[in-house]
């Protein structure tokens, strides 16, 4: 292990209050095939500007015992080539035509990028492979039309497989082989959703410069459940042709996977957070569940709340737990596999039990719960264990915290001294929930 990539892992870990978080999404990543953990499209500029985070991160993820598929453009240095070749080059239906000079230039430019990034990573300590053609088989798009653009028709998994099992990470071009062993250029989307349907990954994740899709404010957006979110999206007259695309082109790739499969755009050097934490760095988008508001507990299955609740934090809740709360919101997932319990305490409103079950950890479905309510609620406090390894996510998401006895009490929205003061007491003060507490 080199020392960037050592140097790497002592940040991320240096984010959590200890390592119970990463060995959560370390377990559940490493549940899959090798192969199936994710497919990582990375363009060319990224590997113009941040080609030694990028390698940075991947080795992580290798150094770590996973193995990505990495999938890599060429653009602006194909554009860049091509104008020093004086070859002249016409775009149809946002598709680059492709005629011989063209495929030459993209030849040598994604062979020169597939180089650089494979010795990139080589350099961090970890084995790569460059897999330049014949992974993608590929029929003409329409040759009259594109030239030599190819459209994937089979993924040979048989040569990804064989790199895995060496040890090395495999990272492939947009070279497609064409009957006949012609080489074809192919359309990097295109590409990403033949791997996806070929692989069915865990995680598909788009490395780019802004690192993530932005709202109406030109904010990363954290996440997105297109379950609630995509037709909203659609008709919001702020997302516009570029946006939409990448949203049409991501529920295409999720519609092609399996319910577990999450999609996250990330920079380089967020990638770690964001694959390894709650609060993630970038903007995670699923398929996901309706998230159901409730206004009291009538609506609730009860029975599926409080297992639920026992079930995430795996202790068994005080007879009479359910019915003695005093419900200002329930928000819960259609599964029951994640939910907010928010009550009414004097003025105040209180996090009750926000509560996640163990397989649905790192799907998003906390970020997206979090998100429904805290929307909903701008003022409210919670409290958790000092020694929750969940804290570090709190912590990103309160305005403030303080320590009171076992308990660290969160706020946001709350900004009078005095009044937080009174809170803290009253919250730490609050009695067990769980058999066997003295406390909480």
């Amino acid at each position: 292990m080199t020392a960037n990539t050592r140097q790497t892992i002592v940040q991320l870990l240096s984010n959590m209050s200890d390592g119970k978080e990463i060995r959560a999404y370390l377990q559940r990543f490493s549940e899959v095939d090798r192969s199936r953990f994710a497919v990582i499209k990375i363009g060319g500029a990224i590997l113009a500007e941040q080609l030694e985070e990028t390698a940075s991160a991947l080795a992580f993820l290798h150094t770590v015992g996973l193995t990505p598929i990495v999938l890599h453009g060429g653009g602006p240095q194909l554009d860049r080539a091509l104008d020093e070749r004086g070859v002249q080059t016409n775009k149809v239906e946002g598709l680059r035509v492709t005629d011989e000079a063209t495929l030459d230039a993209a030849r040598d430019v994604f062979i020169g990028e597939n180089i650089r990034l494979v010795e990139a990573v080589r350099g961090q300590g970890v084995e790569a492979e460059g897999l330049i053609a014949g992974v993608i088989e590929a029929d003409y798009l329409d040759k009259d039309k594109f030239g030599l653009v190819g459209a994937p028709r089979t993924i040979r998994k048989g040569l990804i497989d064989s790199v895995v099992r060496s040890g090395a990470m495999p990272i492939l071009t947009c070279l497609g082989v064409a009957p006949g062993g012609q080489l074809v250029n192919v359309n990097g989307d295109s590409a990403t959703r033949a791997l996806v349907e070929a692989l069915q990954p865990m995680k598909i994740v788009f490395l780019t410069g802004v690192g993530g899709l932005l709202d109406r404010h030109g904010d990363v957006m954290h996440s997105i459940n297109f379950a609630s979110n995509y037709e909203k999206l659609m008709q919001a007259d702020w997302v516009e042709g570029g946006m939409r695309l990448k949203l049409q082109e991501i529920k295409r790739l999720l519609d092609a996977s399996p319910l577990s499969t999450s999609v996250s755009i990330t920079t380089p050097s967020g990638l770690i957070r964001e694959l390894f934490t709650h609060g993630g760095s970038g903007t995670l988008v699923r398929m996901g569940e309706a998230i159901h508001c409730f206004a009291s507990k009538e609506g609730v299955d009860a029975a599926r709340a409080v297992a639920l609740v026992e079930n995430a934090f795996a202790r068994k809740l005080k007879t009479g737990w359910w019915d003695a709360l005093e419900v200002s919101r329930i928000y819960m997932s259609e599964s029951y596999r994640a939910g907010a319990i928010l009550t009414r305490i004097d003025d105040f409103t209180y996090l009750d039990k926000f509560a996640v079950v163990e397989d649905a950890r790192g799907e998003g479905l906390s970020r997206t719960i979090w998100r429904a309510f805290a929307k909903e609620n701008p003022s409210f406090c919670w409290r958790s264990r000092t020694s929750n390894g969940f804290n570090a996510f709190y912590y990103e998401s309160a305005d403030g915290a303080m320590k009171a006895g076992p308990w660290t009490v969160f706020w946001k929205g709350e900004t009078d001294w005095s009044r937080i003061k009174r809170i803290v007491e009253r919250v730490a003060a609050l009695p067990a929930s769980f058999e066997g507490d003295e406390e909480g």
